[in-house]
């Protein structure tokens, strides 16, 4: 996964969990997902384990053929098995093809049940999470949580369709080879088994380094990464500084740090695989020595000698696919952790089918606007020492306009935040007609509600899609018509693909007005109850801002309206104007009220942006 460390490198490394029988029982939970798959997960396993039986007979079979070519040599009879070399070469030839094709039905079947059981926890995840409450993402990366969708459950998949099944076969086969082993020489086995521990110590040895090694190297990849990824970012300063060289060098300079890391890397790997390629094969040496001894005195067949040297070869192979496993496995609980804890998190409400949520829309009247803060008192979790809002009073009468102003970091977005219950006040209440704001359903009253951001984020899709997210279920016609009220369907319109032109990332082919009457439009399709306005003009220029201000002025109709503004001449019109300072409403009246007191907070600011002085 795809996480920050401490120093703020991005570490691309999956972590490991350990397999604890906790851990165990916690991953475990998540196999629920497979409950609708169960006759076909049955069906796949019952295939997987005639595939591993019918591999460890494919050395007994070789045996048997290499006995049969040699009728001077002592056998052991048994009663099933042909004793010509065309029979039990056809019988060899039957036995591959029925172990191919439960092969390709257990892996393809299994890969459908992984696939659709990963999918089903994709969604629930992502439903989860797109459901949390503010105070969660305030507290995670962007970054972390979408690896929760991306790496984790994609390790997750990977070990159900592929490190699972494997898991269970290689073990299979090593409990069945070391059995058949055993029949065949017992003394062979003991020399084998002698020989195989001390090879697995040294790899186990060179395995940890390998890995601290491979860490340390990811971590000065992503160091490379994260160059380039604040590069890119923060292109129009490497331009306007023309500091390509310097960007070039400490990208240069990056991945020299990389490549000394793995190549050290490379030497260690090269030696690794150099020492397993030796001992194995001395292993085997060893065994062929042995097992040549017996085979010269006359107290083994050739055909034994052969079973035996193929099991031995089986069993290593199972014993070398365990460490990487092992590994997988690992992975994927630490993952399954991750997930876990994200699915446990309690959602703010739960998503209805469009059905139900008609149902409960047209079952309550709209807001008529009217909104009360009583008292209230925030600090945002992240910062508990911080008391944003402290004792804010303030009584709003539906359709009324009021204006939000003070200095940088007073509480006045935080006032919105709480409007939109995206916090709540502890201690204080806000009301709603009359009502606590916690009595609504919260999906519900946000409905109720639109807001116009100062940089409006535009979805990467078209125009008309991006209008009709104010509400999905709207016609055609009320698009255009909402478009043409918010004074966009002018520009659209020049657009050769009109309403179906796309926005780009973040609304980047449009201009800053243009992006703003979009957002206009989609507020005006919802037809809220409140209007929040948030420096809606405070970026454009005079003609964009007069058409926005033409489309606000539409929007605010017969509308409660906050208005959140550093620029006090688009406030001059409200009808009233709380001042906000730490967190304290310390002046609230009309521009001509506050700009006659002389001392008040309201009437410095516009000093200082008007430049008038008495």
């Amino acid at each position: 996964m795809a996480r920050h460390s401490p120093r703020g490198r991005l570490d691309l490394d999956l972590p490991k969990a350990k397999l604890t029988r906790q851990n165990l029982r916690e991953a475990g939970t998540l196999f629920h997902y497979l409950r609708p798959y169960q006759g076909l997960l049955l069906a796949a396993g019952s295939a997987l384990i005639l595939s591993s039986l019918l591999s460890l007979c494919f050395p007994f079979l070789a045996g048997s053929l290499m006995d049969a070519a040699t009728p001077a040599a002592p056998t052991r009879s048994v009663p099933w098995l042909p004793h010509d070399v065309n029979s039990i070469a056809l019988l060899m030839l039957g036995v591959l093809a029925i172990q191919a094709a439960s092969t390709f039905f257990h892996s393809t079947i299994m890969t459908k049940i992984g696939q659709n059981a990963v999918a089903d926890l994709r969604r629930d995840t992502y439903a989860r999470l797109i459901c949390l409450p503010m105070s969660f993402f305030g507290q995670r990366r962007v970054g972390e949580l979408n690896s929760r969708i991306s790496a984790d459950l994609t390790q997750i998949e990977g070990t159900l369709i592929m490190a699972v099944p494997q898991f269970l076969r290689q073990t299979l086969m090593l409990l069945g080879g070391i059995i058949l082993i055993a029949t065949t020489s017992g003394r062979l086995t003991l020399i084998m088994l002698a020989a195989i521990p001390p090879v697995i110590v040294l790899a186990v040895v060179f395995g940890r380094k390998l890995r601290r090694n491979s860490s340390a190297a990811q971590d000065k990849l992503a160091d490379t990464g994260i160059i380039v990824e604040e590069t890119l970012q923060g292109i129009f300063n490497v331009k306007s500084f023309v500091n390509e060289a310097f960007e070039i060098q400490r990208y240069r300079q990056s991945l020299e740090d990389y490549l000394h890391v793995a190549l050290r890397g490379a030497k260690l790997r090269g030696a690794f695989i150099a020492f397993i390629v030796f001992a194995l094969f001395g292993c085997i040496v060893v065994v062929l020595w042995s097992g040549a001894s017996l085979l010269q005195s006359g107290r083994i067949t050739i055909g034994e000698m052969t079973r035996f040297v193929l099991y031995t070869a089986f069993v290593a192979g199972a014993m070398g696919q365990f460490a990487d496993l092992y590994s997988q496995v690992q992975k994927a609980i630490g993952a399954t952790q991750r997930v876990r804890e994200l699915l446990q998190e309690q959602p703010e409400f739960a998503v209805l089918k469009p059905e139900a949520a008609a149902e409960t829309s047209s079952a309550r009247p709209t807001l008529r606007g009217e909104v009360e803060f009583r008292n209230v008192h925030f600090h945002y979790p992240s910062r508990p020492e911080v008391e944003v809002l402290k004792g804010i009073s303030f009584t709003v009468k539906p359709g009324e306009k009021i204006a939000l102003v003070g200095p940088s970091g007073s509480g006045k977005s935080t006032i919105i935040s709480l409007l939109l219950r995206f916090y709540d006040p502890k201690p204080g209440e806000i009301l709603m007609d009359g009502c606590a704001a916690p009595d609504y359903p919260l999906a519900w009253l946000r409905n109720q509600m639109s807001i116009v951001p100062q940089e409006a984020l535009l979805f990467g899709c078209s125009i008309y899609a991006n209008i009709a997210y104010g509400r999905p279920d709207a016609t055609e016609a009320e698009i255009m018509e909402a478009a043409r009220l918010a004074h966009a369907h002018e520009f659209i319109a020049l657009f050769p693909e009109a309403y179906q032109t796309l926005v780009g990332e973040r609304g980047v082919k449009l201009s800053g007005g243009q992006r703003q009457r979009v957002a206009i439009a989609r507020a005006i399709l919802k037809n809220p109850a409140i209007l929040i306005l948030d420096e809606a003009t405070s970026s454009l220029d005079s003609e964009s801002e007069r058409l926005v201000q033409l489309a606000m002025d539409k929007l605010m109709e017969n509308r409660t309206t906050f208005i959140i503004a550093h620029r006090l001449a688009t406030v001059r019109r409200a009808d009233r104007i709380l001042v906000i300072r730490d967190g304290l409403l310390v002046e609230s009246g009309t521009h001509t009220e506050l700009y006659q007191r002389a001392d008040g907070l309201y009437r410095h600011l516009a000093e200082l942006q008007f430049n008038l002085k008495n």
